[in-house]
Formats: structure tokens, C-alpha cells, sequence
């Protein structure tokens, strides 16, 4: 099993690109099973979740090449033989649950394993179940498995979610797209990996306004083709960086993003003391010779403060200048750093669903354990900000979200080593 070998006390300075989102690209992926043509995807990133999804559609008999190194899919031919979604995959991935809508709204039938992933806690899918009976699926599950079928083709209805849900919107809008008739969907995730599948859908034949509200209007068509799609830049993926700039006290320039994704957090390192500057497609931030102040977070559905930045910031909470709160309002079980941070000599205290950081910490390196794909990210953060070396186990986790980490790191002048295990 590989780990992560991080030298603290390099102050990181440059210039690095942003890779396409994972949470982008794995509904757009899914979304294949609804194409009729050919189709290419752009700045699809070299991640373990990634290639696990693209296994998966090549199971379901879907005919797809990538190139890693021009992070490029080709969809050659993405008629599916084969509804299944085996427990081996979905197993190692909650995303995976998004080919159910499609593989009902195209060809009927779906049988997909209850999904697996980080444990941080419960992401309930019967949000997504309840709304495709709605749609007029017949769905039951049986030893761990969902069986859905909808033989006279889905009809569109009107969707109330109960509560916000990312996956549950996703799933939803693929399968009403080609639903008969209209879909109103309320109470949608906004989130922009949400927006970017809406976009794509839409160029490839469907029929979506609203896109970007809490309220979706999809008008069923009766195919979707194909074409050329570049997926959206990962936003975690750019708020990391920055916040390893603010952590190290230097100064990071990061391209290929819209600061317009990352309006909270860039407000968020502002009030930590950073000094930014942006145009259309880039971020900076500088850190030089200046105090980390602390920021009270509180995490909520977008456009609030993404949970996926939580572990990230807590990392900047705990060495800055003061004490902060961190309220997690999304997941209930995603403070299983906070353990490891204390092992490197943080000072947190949690109560519920509170993270309370005394501030005024020194990191020192520590081995420690990745226990899911941001918390990995933090302990590598932590790891650059402390005084020796940190040893990190378990970052098979990072691997699934992050492309080309250490190497993106050791650019701006971390020394990170990757041991092979």
C-alpha cells in the first residue's frame, strides 16, 4: 500500500493548472449511456475514480478509449448490453449510483449495487428511488442490490426533493431527459458539477432550463446524440492549493478556474489574511510575511461553504492566529482527521457536529493515517506546514480525487515522495 513521505518548511511559490473536476466528470460519464453518437470529453482527469467508472461502462458493453496523458475519453459506441452494476465496483465508489437513472430512462432496466466509498458518513439513496417512482419506475431491493424497470418508458412529474442532494439531482435530471413529457424538479442541488452536467446534456439534445436554480424544467426528448464536451475545472482541487499557499506562507498562481466557483472560500482566505487577485480563468494568493487569521466555517449545500473544503481550512484554523469554529453540516461523520491533526499537534476539540480550534499550533510530523479523499489532503497540508517529516498511510483515498498531487506540489516546491507499497 503506498503512503506519502512530506518534508514540512518549504514555502511553496508558483504557478500550477487546474485538472478537470472528478464530481463533474463522473455524472458525465454515467451520462454516456444516454448517446446515440460518437462523443469526446476533454480535461477528463487521471483518477482511480475515474477509470473505475469508465470499467464500468465498458462492463455494461459500451465501446470507450482514454488517454490519460491528454486526459482525453473517446465515446465510440455507447449502446449498453449488459444493466448491471456489480458490487466490485460500486463498492469503492458512491458516484456510481448516477447510471441508474440513465440506464432506466434509455433502456428500461437497471440493476445496480447499493453504493459504497468514503465512510463519512450516510448519503441515503432513497431520495433517488422515491423520485424515479415518481417518474414511474418499479423499483425493489434485494440482497444489497437495486432492481428498477420502467417497460413502458418514464414520464415526467413534478419533484420535491425533501432535502438537497447532489447525486439525487443528477440522477434524476439524466433520467428525465428522455422521460416522456415534462419534469419540473424543485428543491435541486445548485452545486456547478450539477450545472456542468445540465450544460452537457443540453448541448447533446436535451432540453433543460433553469439550469444553475433550484428549479429544473426538463422537457423529455426522444434521443440525445454526441459531440465535444470540456469538463468543468475541479474547484476542491484549486481551494486546496490555495490554502497549502496560505499554510506555508507563500504565494500560488493557479489557472484553468473561474473564480466565480470559489466565491465563499476566496472570501474565507481573504479574512484569513491572504492577499488574492484573479481574472477570468486564474487565482493567486500571497502569503508572504503575514499572520494566519482564523476563520469561523460553516458548511452548507452551494453556493455556501462546500464540506469538501472543511478538512482543507481546519488545516488553517488550527496553526492560525486564534481560536475558530468549524460547523459540519453535511455530513455527520466527517471529522475522522481531526484525530490524526491532534497526532500532529493540533489543538481541536469536537462537540457534535462542532470542530473548536484553539489556534496557535505547531505542526510537528507525525505517521499518520488518510481516512477518507479530503482528509488526505489535509494531512498532507498539515504535513507541508509542520517542522519534519510526516508519513501518511493509506492515500489510495487521495488517489481517487486528486490528479497528480504531489507532483503539482513538488512544483510549487514541496518535497513529497511517494513510497511504494
Amino acid at each position: 500500500m503506498d503512503k506519502l513521505l512530506v518534508t514540512g518548511g518549504a514555502c511553496l511559490n508558483g504557478t500550477i493548472p487546474i485538472s478537470g473536476a472528478k464530481n463533474a466528470a463522473l455524472p458525465i460519464l454515467a451520462a454516456s449511456l444516454l448517446l446515440t453518437k460518437p462523443t469526446q470529453l476533454h480535461r477528463v482527469p487521471h483518477l482511480r475514480d475515474v477509470t473505475t467508472m469508465i470499467q464500468l461502462l465498458r462492463n455494461m458493453g459500451l465501446d470507450l478509449s482514454y488517454t490519460p496523458e491528454k486526459n482525453r475519453l473517446d465515446i465510440h459506441h455507447a449502446t449498453a448490453n449488459h444493466f448491471v452494476a456489480n458490487y466490485d465496483l460500486v463498492k469503492t465508489m458512491r458516484a456510481s449510483i448516477v447510471v441508474l437513472g440513465p440506464l432506466l430512462a434509455r433502456y428500461g432496466q437497471a440493476e445496480v449495487s447499493l453504493p459504497g466509498g468514503c465512510a463519512i458518513g450516510s448519503r441515503p439513496v432513497d431520495l433517488h428511488l422515491k423520485a424515479l417512482e415518481q417518474l414511474g419506475a418499479q423499483i425493489r431491493i434485494e440482497h444489497g442490490y437495486i432492481y428498477a424497470s420502467a417497460k413502458n418508458r418514464l414520464r415526467g412529474a413534478d419533484i420535491v426533493f425533501e432535502k438537497i442532494t447532489v447525486t439525487g439531482t443528477e440522477n434524476i435530471l439524466m433520467a428525465a431527459v428522455l422521460a416522456k413529457g415534462n419534469t419540473r424538479l424543485q428543491n435541486a442541488a445548485r452545486e456547478p458539477e450539477v450545472t456542468d452536467l445540465a450544460q452537457f446534456l443540453n448541448k447533446m439534445g436535451a432540453k433543460i432550463s433553469g439550469i444553475g436554480t433550484d428549479t429544473l424544467e426538463i422537457e423529455g426528448v426522444d434521443e440525445l446524440t454526441g459531440g465535444d464536451y470540456t469538463i468543468l475545472a475541479d474547484r476542491i482541487e484549486a481551494g486546496t492549493y490555495l490554502v497549502a499557499g496560505v499554510v506555508t506562507q507563500g504565494q500560488v498562481k493557479i489557472e484553468g478556474i473561474n473564480p466565480d466557483l470559489l466565491t465563499v472560500p476566496l472570501q474565507k482566505l481573504q479574512d484569513a489574511g491572504a492577499v488574492l487577485s484573479h481574472g477570468d480563468d486564474w487565482i493567486s494568493i500571497d502569503m508572504r510575511n503575514k499572520t494566519i487569521k482564523p476563520v469561523d466555517i460553516s458548511t452548507a449545500p452551494y453556493p455556501g461553504f462546500p464540506t469538501d473544503m472543511q478538512a482543507q481550512f481546519m488545516v488553517l484554523n488550527a496553526i492560525a492566529n486564534g481560536p475558530s469554529t468549524l460547523s459540519e453540516n453535511i455530513f455527520e461523520n466527517r471529522f475522522m482527521h481531526v484525530n490524526e491533526l491532534n497526532r500532529m499537534g493540533a489543538n481541536i476539540h469536537l462537540n457534535g457536529h462542532l470542530a473548536i480550534c484553539k489556534g496557535h499550533s505547531t505542526f510537528v510530523g507525525a505517521s499518520v493515517m488518510a481516512t477518507d479523499l479530503r482528509a488526505s489532503a489535509s494531512l498532507i497540508l498539515a504535513g507541508l506546514a509542520a517542522k519534519g517529516d510526516t508519513l501518511i498511510d493509506r492515500i489510495y483515498h487521495l488517489d481517487r480525487g486528486y490528479e497528480m498531487l504531489e507532483k503539482k506540489l513538488n512544483h510549487l516546491g514541496a518535497h513529497i515522495q511517494r513510497i511504494k507499497g
